[in-house]
């Protein structure tokens, strides 16, 4: 039988981790249709994983000879120790892998020829790393609540009278030798392992870091208190730091090999009275199994850092050319300030290159140097520039729209990090598109729809995609105004090239006062609309999204329909069950996708 020492040094195990990053990352079909609904198979690839590292390592320590004296007094808690253990090796590797971004534009690069579900797989990263991160907290709630019962039992091991195989085990060996209890004397407490030991102290400071992690990252200190989310997640750094050299202590100990020969313990664990010391010349008898000699321990090799050092080294470098990127000069050209607290920038950056819908990170020095907030691309790759449009939702934003509209004369310096791909670059990979944005959530459709009007000025009409609806939802008229003014110059393009069909765009109102209705309803006749001045006139509520997938579905029965979301959560509910609803379940006909924004 393969011993455990052995199987630490060389996981197998990690041959089905490098298999899963594969597939995680675009190597596998991602998804199938079963029964009118789609089933992610990586959440249930990551999931098994999960649940073999955890019986294997689980049934090792707990059935293992190696063992058997080491579960004398600690009991079952040991495995349930050890199983957690693995789980949290397993997701501390891949924890830092979603938040590689310049990793995942490449992956997204050289995944561009490969089928969809594929590239669908990079798309859902963020929500990935949080699974993830909810899955180390759970994981480690296990390991520190089995430990402290450990704990427990190595203090009442020790105080065990010595004529008790208990007592025994725990007055084996010296502090420096191969012990099996931590606890070398009956005047040591169970802080002494908590607070003195390297296992302890680290334990006690990486859950400490984890809980602050993981409480900061609620959806409500995200929006309301970024500022505290974006600092208090960066003590990742001291528990990875921590994780590093957890188990340099060896407290979880095992039998030695030799040992093994000379103390087997189904004959001689009921014989510890008569153990005796092995002296030079009692091989013989340690052969014949004539006697049975006092057992010595060892602690395994640390492993976790076999684990999560290659992503830690993937993650530095990935931070480094970040670094590097965001040093090079940032040249502002303008600036416009448009209602409902929005401003525009347009810049330029030597050397930047960009698709349709990608997004880039920015920071003012002048407000802080360490914070970095994403924002959406709104300009087109076919400009000399790159724009993005910033609405004032907290501190930063609020400082950053303020310093600009001041200093319009000399605007603050800016670095930028980026661009990094998302979904919507896979926009005109479809037949027909709907694009949905919510409020300020309509930047990435911007970049969509002003790269379209280039292509129609430059008589490129070399897309695969066929038709697009977009949709636009708002609180305030005064939105309306970021960019109506492209929508009336596609209008126009559309017109005069023949091409009036190729977009259908909505506009939905979905808060108004009565001066509002009222005027929309004087000027009904009018062939423009009365709040955007566009010929498409503005629907006052919300979309009624079972009609407009069902009308979708109607006009086009043939085809790949690609549903692109920028917006809260649980539109993207309602969207997620209107693709599963109106996809037929005959793969040549209607087929729905939704791709939504994640930063």
């Amino acid at each position: 039988m393969l011993e455990v020492r052995e199987y630490n040094r060389h996981p197998s195990s990690h041959l089905l981790v490098l298999s899963y990053i594969i597939s995680i990352l675009g190597g596998v079909e991602g998804n199938c249709r079963v029964i009118g609904f789609k089933l992610d198979l990586n959440p249930i690839a990551w999931l098994g994983l999960n649940i073999f590292l955890f019986i294997y390592n689980f049934l090792i320590f707990q059935n293992q000879e190696q063992y058997a004296y080491t579960r004398v007094i600690l009991g079952p808690a040991l495995a349930w120790a050890r199983g957690s253990a693995a789980c949290l090796n397993f997701n501390c590797l891949l924890i830092l892998l979603p938040v590689c971004r310049n990793l995942l534009s490449f992956l997204r690069g050289t995944c561009s020829c490969c089928r969809r579900s594929v590239r669908k797989q990079l798309d859902n990263n963020i929500v990935f790393h949080k699974l993830l991160g909810y899955t180390i907290a759970l994981m480690t709630a296990v390991h520190t609540i089995a430990h402290l019962f450990n704990v427990e039992r190595f203090y009442h091991g020790a105080q065990s009278a010595n004529n008790s195989l208990e007592g025994m085990l725990s007055s084996i060996g010296s502090a420096d030798g191969d012990w099996i209890n931590p606890i070398r004397s009956k005047n040591e407490t169970p802080s002494s392992i908590c607070f003195t030991t390297i296992a302890g102290v680290t334990g006690v400071v990486i859950t400490l870091a984890l809980i602050l992690m993981i409480t900061s990252s609620t959806e409500f200190i995200r929006r309301c208190y970024f500022e505290v989310f974006w600092y208090t997640h960066h003590l990742f750094i001291i528990f990875f730091a921590g994780l590093l050299i957890h188990g340099v202590g060896r407290i979880v100990r095992g039998q030695t090999s030799d040992s093994l020969r000379s103390n087997h313990y189904d004959e001689c664990y009921q014989k510890y009275t008569t153990w005796k010391e092995k002296v030079h010349g009692d091989e013989d008898d340690d052969e014949h199994g004539d006697k049975c000699f006092m057992p010595s321990f060892q602690g395994n090799d640390p492993m976790t850092w076999k684990w999560i050092i290659a992503p830690i080294i993937i993650y530095v470098l990935e931070r480094v050319m970040r670094f590097y990127r965001s040093q090079q000069r940032v040249v502002v050209i303008k600036t416009v300030s448009h209602p409902s607290k929005v401003l525009e920038i347009q810049m330029q950056k030597r050397g930047f290159k960009m698709e349709v819908g990608q997004y880039i990170f920015i920071n003012c020095p002048l407000i802080s140097r360490l914070e970095w907030h994403p924002f959406t691309l709104t300009s087109a790759p076919e400009e000399d520039m790159f724009s993005v449009h910033i609405r004032s939702a907290g501190d930063w934003t609020e400082n950053l729209i303020k310093d600009f509209q001041e200093k319009a004369d000399n605007p603050p310096r800016l670095e930028v990090d980026g661009p990094f791909g998302t979904a919507s670059e896979d926009v005109f990979k479809y037949e027909v598109s709907m694009l949905v944005g919510a409020g300020i959530g309509v930047t990435p459709f911007a970049s969509i729809l002003k790269s379209v009007w280039y292509k129609f000025q430059s008589e490129d009409h070399r897309l695969k995609t066929k038709k697009i609806y977009f949709y636009w939802i708002c609180r305030e008229t005064g939105a309306f105004a970021w960019f109506a003014d492209l929508l009336r110059s596609l209008e126009q393009e559309m017109i005069s090239s023949g091409k009036d069909g190729f977009l259908n765009y909505r506009l939905f109102l979905t808060s108004w006062d009565s001066s509002i209705a009222g005027h929309a309803i004087i000027n009904f006749d009018d062939t423009t609309d009365a709040v955007t001045g566009l010929k498409q006139k503005t629907t006052y509520g919300r979309p009624l999204w079972e009609h407009e997938f069902s009308r979708v579905a109607e006009t086009h029965p043939r085809s790949t329909v690609g549903v692109f979301l920028c917006g809260p959560q649980a539109l993207g509910k309602t969207l997620q069950q209107c693709c599963h609803q109106y996809s037929s379940l005959d793969p040549r006909k209607v087929q729905f996708y939704l791709n939504k924004e994640n930063f």
